[in-house]
């Protein structure tokens, strides 16, 4: 028979981590980060709890990581150690751990309950280099309508589905960068097709033909429950 595997002890503390991708790293994949994360809790060393059987790793668990190619403020993990540690202490050794622009923000131990359950919607700044007068004309004639439909290749294949129903708010308001650009303040409910910026941008395309030349540039600004009342996204470590 073959030997059975080592049943490894179970996790003594589970903190949550708030991390952002910045700059350049936008593009990190969700493969890339993740080897890039067990990489750093290695050098870092932190007693990280590890999974039993023949090829253990350590327990890390990933929640609504963002598209590649968005930058975010509000990605967020979980870890599952074998010591008791100092949350503060975990945080400044994966900062000196990470590489520039895969920023550690919070590191807070676990509440009661899924972290993927808490993270109900995001809301996304999306920078468009179109005018501000033509997005809101876009934007207003969008939001009329009760849904918009959208195309996507995913694992599945191609798929169809309602960019419009997931929509909790969207405004346009003007950029920095002047005449000629905008931002939208996005907020998105999320569900099962998950709905991205790309697919609201690709809905607008589809009901006024607005198609910027410039890649636009997305930034997650927060992610976690939301406020039915309000709309507001609030914090899923508080």
């Amino acid at each position: 028979m073959r030997e059975q595997p080592e049943q490894q002890a179970p996790p003594v503390q589970r903190l949550r981590v708030r991390y952002a991708k910045r700059g350049r790293l936008r593009f990190t994949s969700h493969r890339d980060f993740s080897r890039a994360f067990e990489r750093a809790v290695f050098r870092a060393r932190i007693p990280m709890a590890y999974s039993s059987g023949f090829n253990p790793h350590p327990r890390i668990s990933y929640a609504g990581a963002s598209p590649t190619g968005a930058a975010s403020e509000a990605e967020y993990l979980e870890i599952a150690l074998a010591e008791t540690t100092d949350p503060d202490d975990v945080r400044r050794a994966l900062v000196e751990s990470l590489p520039d622009g895969l920023d550690v923000l919070e590191v807070v131990v676990a509440g009661p309950g899924a972290l993927a359950d808490r993270l109900e919607a995001s809301r996304w700044r999306v920078v468009l280099a179109l005018p501000e007068e033509e997005v809101a004309t876009a934007v207003a004639t969008y939001l009329a309508l009760d849904a918009v439909l959208v195309e996507r290749m995913t694992k599945k294949g191609l798929r169809q589905f309602d960019s419009r129903e997931p929509v909790v708010a969207l405004t346009v308001g003007p950029h920095e960068a002047g005449r000629g650009w905008c931002e939208l303040d996005l907020t998105l409910r999320h569900g099962v097709p998950a709905v991205r910026p790309d697919d609201v941008l690709g809905g607008l395309a589809t009901v006024a033909g607005l198609r910027p030349e410039t890649p636009p540039l997305l930034t997650r600004l927060r992610q976690g429950p939301l406020d039915p009342a309000t709309g507001e996204v609030g914090d899923p470590l508080g």
